[in-house]
Order: C-alpha cells, then structure tokens, then sequence
C-alpha cells in the first residue's frame, strides 16, 4: 500500500487520526513495520505472522529504500557520514547506501505541501537502510546538517511502491 502522508501505520486510533483503515478493505491484515504518521509510501500488509516477523526482524537485515527530500544541499561529506553510520542517541546506525538524486518524477503532489522557502535550497537523496529504528531517517539526516522535509519509502526486501498513487494498495505474491 502507498500510504498516503498523515495517516497512521494502523487500523485503529482512540485520537480519530486517519489509519489503514480508511484505506484498506480487507480485515486480518496487519502492517509489517511502521511508517511514521509524517512519513509517505510503502507499507507491506500480511496477514502471516511468519511474513511480518521476517520483515521486521532487525536480524533479516531486511533492506529498505527511502527517497528523502532535505533542507540544504548534500555535500559528499555529509553523504559519506550517513554511508559509514551516524552516532544517534540510541547509537551507531549501520552503515548506508545514498546517493543525491534528482527529484523524482514519479512523486505525487504533498497534501499540505512542504514548506518553502526561497533562501533555503532542498535537495533528494535515496538512503537504503537495514534496520529500522524510530523516525531514524530523519535523524540520521539531521544528525549531519541536513533535515528532512519529505520522506518517502519506495520499496522493503522484494516488495517496491512501483505506480501505486497514495491511498492506492495491491495484492503482491510473496516469496518467502
């Protein structure tokens, strides 16, 4: 599923936030990770315990593909930090794939959109990380100058966001 920005990784919410829910039509299925409430695509749903655990096990190593859109622009030091990991305050990050990328031309409009502003320049990057520690994208971003302003997760393992618009789902085999 390409879930859409401000909605919850889950199916219910005591706060009255939208959620999968709003979504997704089928009952007993469950996100196999989280996406933050801020954050934008790729959410693989499963209704195998089995599935999810192999997906969230920080052990599989499962990698995870994010395009980040940053306030500032990278510079090859600030790159290479977040290649080697980054101290957090819940330590080191395993090391990283990125790499500056052009803005996308498949990224739909954002709903508010980002803030702007004209002294401040944004730029793209395409992290692919391993494991899968709270909001650690943005940390990592953060933590070597660069704050992220959009997040988007364009593939898990074997599963990628491919054309799917926010809101849209489909059903995928699994190759286990």
């Amino acid at each position: 599923m390409n879930k859409p920005f401000q909605v919850l990784s889950q199916f219910t919410d005591s706060e009255g936030r939208p959620t999968l829910a709003d979504h997704i039509p089928h009952k007993g299925v469950y996100a196999a990770g989280r996406l933050d409430y801020d954050s934008e695509g790729l959410v693989v749903l499963t209704d195998s315990g089995r599935l999810q655990h192999v997906i969230t096990d920080p052990k599989g190593k499962l990698p995870k593909t994010y395009l980040v859109q940053v306030e500032g622009t990278p510079d090859e030091a600030a790159l290479e930090k977040l290649r080697k990991g980054v101290l957090l305050s819940d330590g080191m990050t395993r090391p990283a794939r990125v790499r500056a990328v052009e803005e996308p031309s498949f990224i739909w409009p954002r709903v508010p959109p980002i803030r702007f502003r004209k002294s401040v320049p944004t730029a793209w990057i395409e992290i692919v990380i391993t494991e899968g520690r709270n909001r650690q994208v943005r940390r990592m971003t953060a933590a070597v100058g660069l704050p992220t302003l959009r997040l988007i997760r364009v593939s898990v393992g074997q599963w990628e966001l491919g054309g799917l618009k926010p809101g849209e789902w489909k059903e995928a085999a699994v190759a286990l």
